[in-house]
């Protein structure tokens, strides 16, 4: 791979990806999130956003005081540029970035880059080797390519949001992007994976990697469509309840906690049945196994229930701790950083920022050994690493002011 100066790495040698470099010109969550994983994992990433700051992430909460919280944590680790491609010196520029990267990420919609003057042949012909990840609602091809979307249509359109909800009440988001951080994961994979093969055949050609969130997420449910092929089932809300494993449900304390609790293989209810005082459970025909369980789920919920709901929690988490049982009560955010494990582990790291001084965010996942990554710094301000980035191309102070008086930087 090219080592020039122009990508010098984010201070992260030695990681799994040390020495790949990725061009983010994707916008907002999904695309930029798979840029970020990479750069956990020491890829050098620069962010390429319009000169502006108009991406919709710095607007998305939370933000602080104008400060786009979101976006310092999203897009840490980041180096940052700006520049308009949409006009002719801006994308004469681009082109010229291209030879120095490994990977370009982007997620306009289909046809976008070619109405710009930047079709594959012309980001080929910059650079034959490039590996472009495209991560669009519906992908390349197909009806609906063209089509704008957001997590909250491919969550809907996949299938995952039928399954969120009460029994014969409306489906449910979560309040959260869920189909903006799962395509986020698959991009990344995307990207690993073509390293990988590169780093396996240096003279492997570049590709193009088609990535549809709306099938990230339909990927996730592969039990469904065999489902409703050979049982004619369609999988429907079921609460919080399982309705392939029992018991697996959401049980309410006595002192307003709520427990999330698996106990669905055989030696794990037997010593449930234990831990609530109800040993008989263990040995009723209906709940001999997890098949019966499931069918008999109302009883079995109502006596499990019961027994939530006549303890407090620290009587609950006791009794189920010395029985082994999985459980956890429902986390919030407070929690978690409080939460003794997470601290063991470093699960939340502070990164340095200019304005606050550090934030905190989650931890590198997964953890390598051998590999001790530094603390990433938040994500870079609009055009923060310009000179730094475009004098790698050989642009003087001057050429970049003149640049910039055009709004091409």
């Amino acid at each position: 791979m090219n080592q020039s100066s122009l990508a010098n790495g984010n201070g992260k040698a030695g990681g799994p990806l040390a020495g790949l470099r990725i061009l983010d010109m994707a916008t907002v969550l999904a695309a930029p999130l798979a840029c970020t994983l990479c750069a956990d994992m020491g890829a050098d990433v620069v962010k390429l956003e319009l000169p502006d700051g108009s991406d919709p992430l710095r607007g998305l909460a939370p933000v602080k005081d104008g400060l786009p919280l979101y976006w310092k944590v999203a897009n840490r680790g980041k180096r940052g540029i700006s520049l308009d491609v949409r006009q002719p010196q801006g994308r004469a520029l681009f082109l010229r970035l291209l030879p120095e990267f490994d990977v370009l990420v982007e997620n306009f919609r289909t046809g976008t880059l070619d109405r710009w003057g930047l079709d594959a042949a012309t980001l080929r012909e910059a650079n034959p080797r490039l590996i472009i990840l495209r991560l669009t609602g519906f992908g390349q091809t197909g009806p609906y390519a063209s089509r704008a979307g957001f997590a909250r249509v491919f969550e809907a359109m996949s299938g995952f949001t039928n399954l969120a909800g009460e029994p014969g009440g409306p489906p449910l988001h979560m309040n959260y992007p869920a189909g903006d951080v799962v395509a986020g994961l698959f991009g990344a994979f995307a990207i690993a994976t073509a390293a990988a093969e590169r780093r396996r055949d240096p003279a492997a050609p570049g590709r193009d990697i088609d990535l549809s969130a709306t099938e990230a997420l339909f990927r996730l449910l592969e039990p469904l469509a065999v489902e409703y092929e050979q049982l004619g089932q369609v999988r429907q809300r079921a609460g919080n309840r399982a309705t392939y494993t029992a018991p697996s449900n959401m049980y309410a304390t006595a002192d307003g906690h709520w427990v999330s609790m698996v106990a669905s293989s055989n030696p794990i209810f037997r010593r449930l049945c234990a831990a609530i005082g109800r040993p008989e459970l263990a040995d009723d025909p209906r709940y001999a196994t997890n098949p019966a369980r499931v069918r008999h789920l109302d009883p079995l919920d109502e006596a499990i229930g019961a027994w939530f709901a006549a303890h407090d929690y620290p009587a609950v988490a006791a009794a189920l701790e010395a029985q082994q049982i999985p459980f956890s009560k429902i986390f919030t955010i407070q929690d978690i950083l409080e939460d003794p494990h997470f601290r063991a582990r470093e699960a939340i790291v502070r990164l340095p920022d200019p304005d606050l001084g550090s934030v905190p965010a989650p931890c590198h996942v997964p953890r390598f050994s051998g590999y001790e990554p530094g603390v990433p710094r938040t994500g870079p301000s609009v055009g923060e690493h310009n000179e730094e980035i475009y004098a790698g191309l050989g642009l003087t102070r001057q050429d970049m002011q003149a640049l910039r008086a055009e709004g091409v930087i």
